[in-house]
């Protein structure tokens, strides 16, 4: 909190000065914004004698929880999978017991001269059905767990004493197809305004026209008079980049007791573009003036770019076109659970953006604010998208019972709330919506896409289609402004032709599945069949009876330039739906990811890396640790064209890139190599047959000791930030042991604790929570968490029979 109120003093102080520069004011004790974090009791479906337990918000109650198979169990028919009879389904919303009441409750206090102020409690989440009291008093209620809402708190207030706030939860029962988490899982804000102030998401930001020399920019300002009288005010707006004044403007305004909106221009000389390569950012200083003084500052953000979508060559960003190296993402953090964690998800756009990736699709629901925020930060484009669901039901309790009464608010809320994003190139309105078979389906999208053009008419709207025929027989496909086809590569090229002014790109691509480490030969493309130890090839050729391979997205997306791109499914696992394990068990989390659940990369990443980055990348499977004399399938994902293979010195052959051959074109293949143990090392070849680069996989012996990688060895000692550590188990060499499945003890001292754990195996009942964790073939991932006091973490891995390993983190004061 100290900090906060450090960051809040510094704006004031900031914004007084450049003010004054243009005329003096005073300020009074403007907007206060608070974050609720520390010191919630909470309380798991209302049990009498259940003692309140301390927590700290964001929450997800279910992740520290065990696994169980009768959780939400589902018997339904999955059309989207291909179903026609009902089918059993245990781990689809991720057998953690999330369905249920979750109660929480607070102790604010408000003094004498909050009296003066206007009050705002504000969520970015809370799942769900969310019902909010203070001092026993009903204050508003938001069904829709993924939506971020504002409730005013003011008329409820005893103040100079402390106020009790409740919030009350509800998951129920067949209400989602995934794991939705559980609790208050996103930041809970106070807001203190003076009667005279900016609504929340009170700025629309649009640059209608941008030149190399001038870039004018358009702001729409809600304002909201709540004295009893009209009010004179001085309306100032000054833009910065890089915290330097670059344009400011003033407007006297006469407000009454209505909503206000308000509109200024400005022009900033040679603005600086917001590119994937450079995602330069623009703040708004909005400050609201009274007599002398200022009642009311407000800041936003946004970028200089422009983004056009054409039919025949693809999309532009600032002019130059550029295609979807996409991803689609769900909500939850792993072994975090759902509960946010902007460090968390730093981390995971920074392995993306290793990838070579330059987009996201957050699915299927609006994601937590600070996602696109590290877009815009980032340099990732960004698909928001607002339902999976509308009038026709995929669950029972699903978004089907709230379409009526909340659609609109729900995607309205979206929309105001992210609309000043530069990142954010289009509103996608629903994904793979039953609608699609429905006469009368049309309705409903253009209902929702009416609502795109009229709060932003500056981005298009979009779906994931995924029934191809009924979205164009049915009029889904003409009633948004792109349609978004899911795992059609085949069907591109006719789409094309039969509508040839559609603007398109692939919404959803691939759901290849694997398992990390896990191969099975040969390899080769096949329809995913069920195995023994509910596991899928790591050699990336699986797919269920919808889907396909990378590969096969990849030639047809090089064949068709007018096809704007791809969003793979998915950047990450994620807990529930296990594809194709939906019957069996255990099974609890997704195969599709291309980083597996604990945030270890899977074989495909470098696949994708090879053809999506610009970095050089060799990388060999699988693992050589096998039965001597074993027929066994060997790849190399590369972006060399050619290399040679050696088993132990000897030559195993010269492959090249063959554009006419579909597997050809993007790995290089050796089938049927006997095995026998030693070093496989593969050598990547110029066209004159010079050595560019190599890579060796060497058989592991008996595990030894452990190894341990940091994502990073500094934090903030904000109690917030976490670090990633990733444990191997090594041989006396330091080779990995690719089969080690050894039980790993975390022991962390200082000024830290363990956050979380997990191994990325999509059938482990671990505990995230517990201090130790599986090896899941030789690796496991540790997640730590800095304490708000500087110093150092000791994290001590250990495990039976095995060398242990310690290693530090330092933690840095924020003064």
């Amino acid at each position: 909190m100290r900090t906060n109120y450090l960051f809040y003093l510094l704006i004031v102080f900031w914004s007084l000065m450049l003010s004054c520069q243009k005329i003096e004011k005073v300020n009074n004790n403007n907007r206060e914004i608070i974050r609720l974090t520390d010191q919630w009791e909470f309380q798991y479906n209302d049990t009498l004698d259940q003692q309140w337990e301390t927590v700290t918000v964001p929450h997800d109650w279910a992740i520290s929880m065990p696994f169980d198979q009768e959780v939400d169990k589902q018997a339904v028919i999955v059309l989207e999978d291909g179903e026609r009879v009902p089918k059993v389904r245990t781990g689809r919303t991720g057998a953690l017991p999330h369905i249920g009441k979750g109660f929480y409750k607070k102790s604010l206090y408000f003094t004498q001269e909050d009296q003066q102020k206007k009050i705002f409690i504000q969520f970015d989440g809370a799942m769900s059905h969310a019902k909010v009291y203070l001092n026993k008093q009903y204050v508003g209620t938001w069904p829709y767990g993924y939506s971020s809402f504002e409730f005013e708190l003011t008329p409820h207030i005893q103040f100079n004493q402390d106020n009790l706030l409740e919030v009350h939860l509800e998951n129920k029962s067949l209400s989602s197809r995934w794991y939705p988490g559980a609790g208050i899982y996103r930041e809970v804000r106070i807001v203190k305004t003076n009667p005279i102030y900016v609504k929340n998401w009170g700025t629309y930001i649009t640059t209608p026209q941008i030149t190399a020399s001038k870039g004018n920019v358009n702001i729409k300002t809600s304002l909201q008079n709540r004295t009893a009288q009209n009010q004179n005010i001085e309306l100032i707006q000054s833009i910065f980049f890089k915290n330097q004044r670059v344009s400011t403007s003033t407007k006297s305004i006469k407000l009454d007791q209505n909503d206000n909106e308000i509109e200024m221009n400005l022009v900033v000389d040679t603005p600086q573009w917001w590119s994937i390569e450079t995602p330069n950012l623009y703040k708004v200083i909005t400050e609201v003036v009274v007599g002398d003084e200022i009642v009311d500052i407000y800041e936003s953000q946004f970028g200089f770019r422009t983004i056009e979508f054409t039919n025949n060559d693809g999309f532009f960003l600032n002019g130059k076109p550029l295609k979807f190296k996409g991803v689609c993402l769900h909500h939850d953090l792993g072994p975090l659970g759902a509960a946010h964690n902007l460090s968390a998800w730093k981390h995971r756009l920074l392995k993306l953006k290793e990838m070579g990736a330059n987009a996201i699709r957050s699915t299927h629901n609006p994601s937590d604010p600070s996602l696109v925020q590290l877009a815009d930060e980032m340099g990732f484009l960004f698909i928001a998208e607002a339902f999976d669901e509308w009038e026709i039901p995929k669950t029972e309790n699903g978004y089907n019972t709230l379409w009526h009464d909340w659609a609109e608010k729900d995607l309205v809320a979206l929309m105001h709330r992210d609309r000043n994003h530069p990142s954010l190139i289009m509103w996608s309105i629903g994904n793979e919506i039953r609608e699609q078979n429905d006469p009368n389906g049309a309705k409903n999208a253009q209902f929702l896409t009416d609502i795109v053009h009229r709060e932003d008419p500056t981005r298009p709207s979009t779906a994931g289609f995924n029934n191809f025929k009924g979205a164009i027989k049915n009029g889904l496909a003409d009633a948004v402004d792109i349609p978004g086809w899911n795992y059609k590569p085949q069907k591109y090229e006719a789409f094309h032709k039969d509508h040839p002014e559609w603007k398109m790109y692939g919404s959803e691509t691939a759901s290849t599945v694997s398992s990390r480490g896990e191969y099975f030969f040969p390899a080769k493309e096949a329809k995913h069949k069920i195995r023994p130890n509910l596991h899928s090839n790591s050699f990336d050729m699986d797919f269920p009876n919808w889907a396909q391979t990378p590969d096969r997205e990849f030639k047809a997306q090089e064949k068709n330039d007018f096809i704007m791109g791809e969003f793979v499914w998915t950047g990450y696992d994620y807990l529930g739906e296990p594809t194709p394990y939906n019957e069996q068990w255990p099974t609890k989390s997704s195969y599709f990811g291309i980083i597996d659940l604990a945030g270890i990369p899977k074989d495909r990443f470098y696949l994708y890396k090879s053809h999506w980055s610009e970095e050089k990348v060799l990388h060999l499977l699988p693992h050589w640790n096998w039965k001597e004399g074993q027929t066994v399938s060997v790849h190399c994902y590369t972006n060399y064209d050619k290399a040679e293979l050696f088993l132990n010195g000897k030559s195993l052959g010269i492959r090249t890139k063959d554009a006419s051959q579909l597997y050809d074109s993007y790995r290089l293949r050796w089938d049927d190599i006997v095995y026998q143990k030693g070093e496989l090392k593969v050598v990547a070849l110029d066209k004159k047959g010079n050595i560019l680069a190599e890579e060796v996989k060497y058989t592991a012996g008996s595990p030894v000791a452990l190894q341990v990688e940091l994502d990073r060895n500094q934090v903030a000692a904000n109690g917030e930030e976490v670090v990633y550590a990733t444990i191997s188990v090594v041989d006396k060499e330091g080779v990995l042991c690719p089969r080690a499945n050894n039980l790993i003890h975390f022991e962390v001292k200082g000024e830290g604790q363990l956050r979380g754990v997990g191994n990325g195996d999509p059938t482990s009942l671990e505990s995230f929570v517990d201090h130790k964790r599986k090896a899941f073939n030789g690796k496991c991932v540790a997640i730590l968490q800095s304490s708000k006091d500087a110093g150092n973490i000791i994290l001590k891995v250990s495990s039976d029979g095995l060398e242990s390993k310690e290693i530090t983190v330092n933690t840095l004061s924020l003064m």
